[in-house]
């Protein structure tokens, strides 16, 4: 009984979210909602298909009146002598006959073709154009479509698509759209032209309501028919007409329409959505009541809502944020909240506190494991090359070479103190080269006729920090597979500053001219994969290439390749930022 209680009481989260739900989602709500807009695109539906096929109908029509003029020019174009006669004789006499003759035809076949404004021939020899217009009609629109076709004509060249297009064209003429269609016989023209108010003046029996009309639009949507409803309204007529849409700014518009067959035009009917709903009183009404009644409500469940819901959850998505960023001291403060969010609040400040030591433990865990790692790198020692210094101090001892002793024990004593600072994770550019000059004047004594080196380095880089060592295991790795004694090999240092636009970097190349690496190993040094061929290999490269992974996480690259006239070169490249200067 406690327990069924606990889950009823006010504070739980489930019983205010029911209860939000049920302002919400009244069932007789839904119901009502339901069955009224399903009524209304019901009736949406009819109406729009009735006037589509009514449209559909009246746009079968006119296509078949253009048809109809089609195949009556294009008779004329195909049999007539007369036209025949106007666009190939040169016996003045013969012509005007022709012109005659062809103008009584065409004025006897207005009669017939009443949806025509106008019959027109030109010919191209004499540059003439002949119209037979239908009686009444203006005086002003034949003459502007005198000029537009007088210049149509004198520009066929680059209106070659309108004069042998198969389909029926549009033009605008002082605000008023025309539909035109041209063929061409011989050296003539033939064609007719008709007003788009006209050609569809039948349509506006068709009772739409107060605000409705039909007309004719082009593809994109302009209107060839005088309406100023639709800038009034703001309706837009260049969607697709496969089905309905609605458009208008205040007052909406149901939008229905046939494409043409014959040209590129659309018959389009607007229909206000009042002259639509006009049949449903009682149910606008109950929709107006629903609408009323649900702005009422929704108000108050959406403050319920915020208050028990989204805030608790707000305040929760905002810390994991912070966490996401990186702010791992991110904790939810405590705020009136239901018992469920409380229990959450409580488990996720508790689970981010052990996070976060954990990710401290794992770090410091992390860095101490670097640090001997680079520590071990930086202490791998050659023993050849220590054994063979010594023959050599033990050599130069049995021939007396003093001078010689002590030259190569100051370089040795240098090169031993440098390779025993592991402290040190960086050191200076100078305190490297200074090394590498120890250790290459030992290789130097070692092979006096077969090694020589050089060094090119600015003096504004010389405090530039660097890992210690990567130099000299270059040199190092040189010296190892390049020099030989059959032919002197010279090894090149060069150290150059590339300012690039995210940060300066530091470049090293380290370059001889020996045979170079062999092609299976360029190729797996190319690759990154580590070289196990013989003892101490991984201690040359590879430790480079480790230590330079450790170090800048990514940010220093090192590339391998083989010289033209031969040799290796080796060239690395480092950031140089505050995380690693030298001090």
């Amino acid at each position: 009984m406690n327990s069924r209680l606990k889950i009823l009481s006010w504070s739980s989260i489930r019983t205010r979210l029911i209860t939000s739900v049920l302002l919400f989602t009244l069932p007789l709500i839904v119901l009502l909602l339901y069955n009224s807009f399903y009524s209304i695109d019901v009736v949406r539906n009819q109406v729009a298909n009735s006037n589509r096929n009514m449209m559909t109908l009246y746009m079968d029509q006119i296509d078949q009146s253009l048809e109809d003029v089609d195949q009556y020019v294009n008779s004329i174009a195909a049999v007539d002598p007369d036209l025949l006669v106007m666009g190939t004789t040169r016996q003045p006499d013969e012509y005007y006959m022709a012109k005659i003759s062809l103008s009584n035809k065409l004025s006897q076949a207005l009669a017939i073709y009443k949806s025509m404004d106008a019959f027109f021939v030109y010919s191209d020899q004499e540059k003439e154009l002949m119209l037979s217009p239908q009686v009444g009609r203006p005086f002003e629109e034949r003459e502007r479509m005198r000029v537009f076709l007088n210049q149509l004509m004198l520009d066929k060249n680059s209106n070659g698509s309108l004069l042998h297009a198969a389909d029926w064209k549009i033009t605008q003429l002082n605000n008023q759209y025309y539909i035109y269609h041209i063929v061409e016989s011989g050296g003539s023209y033939i064609g007719a032209w008709v007003n788009a108010n006209r050609l569809i003046g039948a349509l506006g029996l068709i009772d739409l309501g107060e605000k409705g009309q039909s007309l004719l639009t082009t593809s994109g949507g302009i209107p060839l028919t005088t309406s100023s409803l639709l800038q009034d309204h703001g309706i837009e007529l260049n969607h697709s007409l496969a089905d309905y849409y609605m458009t208008g700014d205040k007052t909406r518009f149901l939008v229905v329409g046939s494409p043409s067959l014959r040209g590129d035009f659309n018959l389009v009917a607007v229909i206000p959505d009042e002259k639509i709903l006009e049949n449903l009183p009682y149910l606008r009404s109950l929709i107006t009541f629903v609408a009323l009644g649900s702005l009422i409500i929704l108000p108050l469940g959406l403050l319920m809502l915020r208050r028990e819901i989204l805030l608790p959850l707000n305040r929760i998505l905002a810390a994991m944020k912070r966490i996401r960023e990186g702010n791992l001291d991110v904790r939810i403060k405590a705020a009136p909240s239901a018992e469920e969010f409380k229990l959450v609040n409580e488990t996720f400040n508790t689970m981010m506190a052990d996070i976060q030591q954990l990710r401290i433990d794992v770090y410091e865990e992390q860095l101490s494991k670097q640090k001997a790692e680079l520590q071990h790198l930086q202490l791998q020692i050659n023993p050849h090359f220590f054994m063979n210094s010594l023959n050599m101090m033990y050599s130069l001892a049995q021939v007396r070479n003093y001078e010689l002793i002590q030259e190569l024990t100051l370089c040795l004593v240098g090169y031993f103190r440098y390779m025993f600072r592991s402290n040190l994770s960086f050191v200076s550019l100078k305190q490297e080269l200074d090394h590498v000059s120890n250790y290459v004047r030992i290789q130097e004594l070692r092979y006096p006729d077969s090694l020589t080196s050089s060094m090119e380095a600015p003096d504004y880089l010389m405090n530039a920090s660097l890992p210690p060592l990567i130099i000299q295991s270059l040199v190092e790795n040189a010296v190892k597979y390049a020099v030989t004694l059959d032919e002197a090999v010279h090894i090149h240092i060069r150290i150059e500053l590339l300012d690039t636009t995210d940060e300066p970097k530091m470049r090293i190349v380290v370059q001889d001219t020996g045979k170079g690496f062999d092609e299976e190993v360029l190729k797996e040094l190319q690759e990154g994969r580590k070289l196990m061929r013989e003892q101490g290999g991984q201690v040359g490269i590879w430790n480079i290439c480790e230590r330079l992974r450790l170090l800048y996480e990514g940010r220093a690259q090192i590339s391998f390749a083989n010289a033209h006239g031969g040799g290796a070169i080796v060239e690395i490249t480092l950031p140089m930022n505050a995380e690693t200067e030298h001090s």
